[in-house]
């Protein structure tokens, strides 16, 4: 079975401290994220993981896009959309992908620059790349305050007007060597959402890709999966560990070929799941919807959790897989 993250990881910004750092930084190139994004990729590298992330080391899921798309502002902890939203002028995760995949590949052989990990409609087991990591349009809409341009009974056209938007990051990141495209899409199972236009932004966002596409959706499920199997997406990826509801929710679904990511860490606390804890909960997943429509990573990202547990999550999903296959 592949194993994945599904995104951030423990970051601290660094100041600069040797006079080389403090020259670049009085010149503004020196990057204070740089250690966070390195120790993020070593920790997956050295867990085991196929296909990791660059750590979304430079702010929260929120905060990343909303700082730099034209339309929005991010102020005070709150984010706001201010104007007609559109593309960046840049890309706002390609960079830090390119970082990653760079760092992977000297640290791993198995890492390579043109990762390839679906194959006639299978994910290789044996494929190692970097996943480029989009919040998506609804969830981004609806944790913005609306102060300009759009009608608040008409949250639809922001939805859609971020779509376009994303969607030329989701191609800038396939250009730098994304493997795997995944979409945050926690607002999808909260009840406040409007299913028929997230299925419309997310294909606006598949649309010219040429690698698959993943959707996050986090809390309970139970009520939106039927309509979430619907989406143009080639994995559904699911919290199991620290919510009892999902699995059930699961059962005796036609999947329409898609895979499920099975979050099998419960990121929400700092203790350790023993191999053993692990291996029984992917059990259950495989005897729901098979092993060959499965692919592991934790709950949700890891951002709130210290390094050490952090890596100790990750070292013992890899091992519990490990035991599995073997």
């Amino acid at each position: 079975m592949l194993t994945t993250v599904v995104g951030s990881y423990p970051a601290n910004p660094q100041p600069p401290s040797s006079m080389g750092q403090k020259l670049f930084s009085f010149f503004g190139s020196y990057d204070p994220y740089q250690v966070a994004l390195e120790k993020s990729v070593e920790d997956q590298v050295k867990a085991g993981i196929n296909l990791i992330s660059d750590g979304q080391v430079r702010g929260d899921m929120i905060e990343i896009f909303a700082q730099a798309l034209p339309g929005m502002v991010y102020e005070e902890g709150v984010s706001k959309i201010v104007g007609k939203i559109n593309s960046s002028s840049i890309s706002i995760g390609s960079n830090d992908l390119k970082k990653a995949l760079k760092i992977a590949i000297n640290l791993s052989a198995d890492f390579k620059e043109d990762a390839e990990i679906l194959k006639d409609n299978e994910f290789s087991k044996k494929a190692f790349g970097v996943k480029g990591i989009i919040t998506g349009p609804t969830t981004m809409t609806l944790s913005s305050r609306i102060e300009g341009f759009y009608r608040q009974d008409r949250k639809d056209k922001a939805v859609l007007d971020l779509a376009v938007a994303l969607k030329k990051e989701a191609e800038e990141l396939q250009k730098a060597g994304a493997a795997l495209i995944q979409i945050d899409e926690p607002f999808l199972s909260t009840g406040i959402a409007d299913l028929n236009t997230a299925k419309k932004a997310i294909s606006l966002v598949r649309q010219d890709l040429e690698i698959p596409l993943a959707i996050h959706v986090c809390g309970d499920i139970t009520e939106v999966f039927s309509d979430i199997l619907k989406f143009p997406v080639d994995v559904i990826d699911l919290e199991f560990a620290g919510n009892n509801t999902n699995l059930p929710a699961i059962e005796d679904k036609n999947l329409h070929g898609k895979k499920i990511g099975f979050g099998c860490i419960d990121t929400k606390t700092e203790k350790v799941e023993s191999v053993e804890e692990i291996k029984n909960l992917i059990m259950r997943g495989i005897d729901i919807v098979g092993e060959e429509n499965m692919i592991i990573d934790p709950d949700c990202g890891m951002r709130m959790l210290k390094s050490a547990a952090a890596l100790g999550k990750l070292k013992n999903m890899t091992e519990a897989v490990k035991w599995l296959s073997s």
